[in-house]
């Protein structure tokens, strides 16, 4: 099992970033998968969600309106399409495998390397 998150990078503030997290190793249909965010000395906090058809998604309010989530079950990857970035949502980005869709990062049972995302002008 091996999730592999890219796309991440430094961008100016208002600026747009797609992240992809590609998964290998089980089947992509049976599980939710989570975004969640971890900048340098604070706890790693959940960026958003997406159910397993994709159809339901939830959204921290920090990132609601500017944050899309996504998934192509067939290429077995789930997307974070990030608009209007703030220096604020600097961060080690990393997406997550669960059974159910949560908020919570202990109901997630794998989880990528994370991508590094810096919003600087």
């Amino acid at each position: 099992v091996q999730l592999v998150e890219s796309g991440g990078g430094l961008v100016q503030p208002g600026g747009s970033l797609r992240l992809s997290c590609a998964a290998s190793g089980f089947t992509l249909d049976y599980y939710a998968f989570g975004w969640f965010r971890q900048a340098p000395g604070k706890e790693r906090e959940a960026v958003s969600c997406i159910s397993t058809d994709g159809i339901s998604t939830t959204y921290a309010i920090s990132t609601k309106g500017r944050f899309t989530t996504s998934r192509d079950n067939a290429k077995n990857t789930v997307f974070l399409q990030m608009n209007g970035l703030k220096p604020e949502d600097t961060a080690v980005y990393y997406c997550a495998a669960g059974l159910e869709l949560s908020s919570k990062s202990y109901t997630y049972n794998y989880w990528g390397q994370g991508t590094q995302v810096t919003v600087s002008s």
